[in-house]
């Protein structure tokens, strides 16, 4: 498992009626690595994680693996409501031919450090597959501290990675300081992957990509490589869009942008509703100034 590049955090296909849309989410994994993506990462925050059961999860991860044929590495969200739901999706994703791992703290319940190393921990151990921790205190109330970080890659050589979504760029040179180059680290919300990058992460779990797959390896490209004009310039033309993925209805609004860019379906599962009104329509306005304004990548 590589951890580095882009890895999309998908979205979920879906029917109108709610199911899982299995031939378009196989084409959207194939599009995503055909545009020069280098991994996939199934059923997070963004894949409405909460709203599928254990067995879709899996059954993601079966359509991902055929899809891919070994082309680059499938990985599943672990996100459950008890540490013992955690074990038996990572035991079954392992089963089911994914890669790797994100290991989340655990839904709805937020604790103290003990009990979040606990939770993670024994997630880690139940599997040989190689690990990212997923910090996002925004999200889940709970926040992985550089020196807990380091802590658990101490005690778990399967620990490789983590995804960090703090919003603070500082924190990937203070992991750097604690870690060294002991775990890779990637960047986890849209609009600080710049940042990010000239901190030192060498990754990114991207959600815009599942509309804007081209520019998001360009972005990525620029930014690594130190092209440092290419890459503010190509920020700034993405960066409103970038914006959607860091608020509250970022599911919504990426996948009505995917709907009218022709790239997927707007269907979400409830208690999550479509866009509409005033929101809708402010979010097609930033989305036809995206398009009007779009660079012209080389091929």
């Amino acid at each position: 498992m590589n951890w580095s590049g882009i890895l999309p955090a998908l979205t979920t296909n879906l029917r109108a009626n709610g199911a899982i849309d299995h031939p378009a989410f196989a084409r959207h994994c194939r599009w995503m690595i055909d545009s020069g993506c280098h991994g996939l990462v199934l059923a997070g925050s963004l894949g409405e994680a909460a709203t599928l059961s254990s067995e879709e999860k899996i059954s993601l991860v079966r359509t991902a693996v055929r899809a891919l044929r070994g082309r680059a590495p499938v990985v599943l969200g672990i996100a459950a409501l008890s540490t013992a739901q955690g074990v038996a999706l990572a035991r079954a994703a392992a089963r089911a031919g994914a890669s790797g791992l994100m290991v989340l703290p655990p839904y709805v319940y937020s604790t103290d450090w003990r009990e979040m190393k606990a939770h993670v921990a024994t997630v880690m151990r139940a599997t040989r597959l190689s690990c990212m921790l997923y910090n996002n205190p925004v999200a889940y109330q709970t926040d992985f501290l550089p020196e807990q970080i380091a802590e658990l890659a101490g005690e778990h050589p399967n620990l490789a990675a983590v995804k960090e979504s703090s919003g603070d760029a500082r924190r990937i040179i203070a992991l750097r300081a604690a870690l060294g180059s002991r775990l890779a680290l990637l960047v986890g919300m849209d609009d600080a992957i710049v940042e990010g990058i000239r901190m030192g992460a060498q990754g990114w779990v991207a959600g815009l990509v599942n509309a804007f797959p081209a520019e998001t390896v360009a972005l990525f490209h620029a930014a690594t490589r130190g092209e440092t004009a290419r890459a503010d310039s190509l920020y700034q033309w993405f960066l409103p869009l970038l914006r959607l993925d860091t608020v509250p209805k970022f599911v919504q609004l990426i996948k009505l942008v995917q709907a009218e860019t022709g790239t997927g379906s707007a269907t979400v599962r409830p208690p999550r509703l479509e866009i509409t009104g005033a929101e809708r329509k402010a979010a097609l306005a930033v989305l036809r100034t995206a398009l009007r304004t779009r660079p012209r990548l080389a091929p």
